[in-house]
């Protein structure tokens, strides 16, 4: 699997402009942000229409394969808190759905291991 290539960016585009940043979230409108941390994975439900902002079509189009939000805001080189508004927009439209990270299972008991291998070493 290859690496989503970062979506181009306009020089004048500075990622640290409050005002730009105020725009693509929306301001403060008060509303609640979905409970999103740095390792859940986001996936696209569907191809970006049209009508959604820029930041969020290349959400969709880097999300055709599952990404972490931690990803997303490196590939687009926002903030995470830019990211999270962005994503919570998107949820709601039900354009990508957030999936809890995989865990890797715990390891076993340290006994029991013993107990199979000494089990195994007397057959």
């Amino acid at each position: 699997m290859t690496t989503p290539q970062r979506e181009r960016r306009r020089p004048e585009a500075d990622v640290g402009d409050p005002e730009r940043l105020y725009v693509i979230t929306g301001g403060p409108d008060g509303a609640e942000r979905a409970e999103l941390d740095l390792v859940t994975m986001i996936v696209a439900r569907d191809e970006p229409s049209p009508t959604v902002q820029p930041e969020q079509a290349a959400i969709l189009r880097l999300c055709r394969a599952p990404l972490s939000v931690a990803e997303l805001s490196a590939y687009l080189t926002l903030p995470f808190s830019v990211v999270t508004a962005l994503l919570t927009e998107l949820l709601a439209t039900e354009l990508v759905e957030s999936r809890a990270p995989i865990v890797r299972a715990a390891l076993p008991d340290r006994s029991l291991l013993e107990a199979v291998m000494h089990g195994l070493q007397k057959l």
